[in-house]
């Protein structure tokens, strides 16, 4: 029980708190706001996003794969889902009727997830994202993220279009000194104090831009307007519906992400047991964002970023930041006091914490055999997925509406070919270098193990 009241665990949860909080306080606003959602239900929208992805990290923790790893809304699903809406006028679908779809659609979908969890269809797929997928994956996950936190950091509003935003100097300054700050003291101070350095930055640039700039917080006043389906009454259209499907096909790829990139850290292998849960508890959530409106739940990979920054492995501090930010659900007047940090401040942070999955990434380059063969099937999803992200979204308007949201996707579509390159020739192969394979695989386990 003292364990609990120790003031070090309470730093360390006040830490995982911000983090979770800068992760998800832009997601629900986006969402929002492409769909011209009342105050009333953007408040509500925002509350349950507080409630509810406090507890399923609660729950990940305590019941389902037991390492500290956020369980958040799905930056995947968080693109396709904006990438649906700007797409939904020029089809002829009103923002209601694509609301509804994408109901059905993430439900269906977090069926499907815990089918994968209790089915132990988990150990097969994971088979499918080796060392090469793994490399791809976050390296792409790496450059999409930081995109969107350095577009912070220089002062632009997510989901700004082009020509219509330029850079703030002088917010830009401060958020690069934000984030240079946070990296020498986790470079330079001692390691009582640089576990604590995304949290010291916070504070640090959220007191120098008070004191230098005009506060502007998200407005979260108002009345909640609690209610099933926000979005949109269910309604069936299955170009819609396939699309959404697919996405959360695609999306499961964050679970072995996560769990495959913290067996480094936490030192293990991750367990039939760890996978079964982990999808499971992920399914529920994904259910309870189809009927709240929500973007659906998977465990973040950037929480590998936050534990080599942090060093801090324990559950107990993220239990405790998960229940803080359960609170601040709950509670308004701290939601409304939390939404005052500046966005530029949180992206510098959390610019510094994603930066380590270049760390990731690279430990995986360095477990793949850079023969010909795998030098193609590394550069073409990778080359590809970074070349695809730059591109506007003007490019893809002659591209049939049923795929558009997945080859619009530089992430989607660098997974999708990495998955297919390094897969499908092993599966045409000879039984014999299968084998092989599987003997190299089974020795890299037991080795880690």
């Amino acid at each position: 029980m003292t364990r609990l009241f120790k003031l070090d665990h309470w730093f360390a949860g006040l830490q995982w708190l911000f983090f979770l909080f800068t992760n998800t306080v832009v997601i629900p606003i986006t969402v929002g706001a492409a769909f011209h959602l009342p105050q009333g239900k953007m408040i509500s929208l925002l509350q349950f996003s507080f409630l509810f992805t406090g507890l399923a990290c609660i729950l990940q923790a305590l019941l389902g794969h037991k390492r500290s790893v956020m369980e958040g809304q799905s930056g995947l699903w968080w693109a396709v889902i904006l990438s649906l809406c700007y797409a939904a006028p020029s089809q002829g679908m009103t923002l209601t009727e694509l609301g509804g779809n994408l109901a059905v659609g993430i439900i269906m979908s977090g069926v499907m997830t815990i089918i994968i969890g209790l089915s132990g269809l988990s150990e097969f797929l994971s088979k499918l994202f080796n060392n090469g997928v793994m490399a791809v994956f976050m390296f792409l996950l790496g450059c999409k993220l930081n995109a969107i936190f350095l577009q912070g950091m220089l002062g632009i509003p997510f989901g700004a279009q082009t020509g219509t935003s330029q850079i703030d100097i002088p917010v830009f300054f401060l958020s690069s000194f934000v984030a240079v700050f946070v990296i020498m003291v986790s470079m330079k101070a001692s390691p009582a104090i640089s576990k604590y350095s995304l949290l010291i930055g916070i504070i640090v640039g959220w007191f120098l831009y008070v004191l230098l700039f005009e506060t502007e917080g998200i407005d979260v006043t108002g009345k909640m307007d609690m209610g099933l389906f926000p979005l949109g009454t269910p309604s069936f259209d299955l170009g819609i519906i396939l699309t959404v499907v697919i996405a959360g096909l695609i999306n499961i790829s964050n679970t072995f992400g996560a769990l495959k990139g913290t067996e480094e850290i936490y030192k293990s292998m991750t367990t039939k047991k760890q996978y079964r849960l982990s999808f499971t508890i992920s399914g529920l959530f994904t259910i309870i964002a189809g009927l709240f409106g929500m973007v659906p739940y998977a465990p973040y990979v950037s929480s590998i970023g936050f534990l080599n920054q942090t060093k801090i492995l324990e559950r107990l501090p993220f239990i405790l930041g998960g229940g803080m930010f359960m609170v601040m659900g709950i509670i308004p007047a701290i939601s409304h006091f939390m939404a005052k940090l500046p966005l530029s401040v949180g992206s510098a942070v959390l610019l510094v914490a994603y930066l380590r999955l270049l760390q990731s990434s690279l430990q995986y380059f360095a477990k793949v055999d850079l023969t010909t063969a795998n030098i193609y099937r590394l550069s073409v999803p990778l080359f590809v997925g970074i070349i695809f992200m730059t591109f506007p979204s003007s490019y893809f308007d002659s591209i049939p509406s049923i795929v558009r949201p997945l080859l619009s996707n530089g992430l989607l579509l660098g997974i999708l070919f990495s998955l297919i390159l390094e897969n499908v020739p092993y599966r045409l192969s000879s039984k014999k270098q299968r084998n092989e394979d599987k003997n190299i695989y089974m020795k890299e386990r037991d080795e880690s193990a």
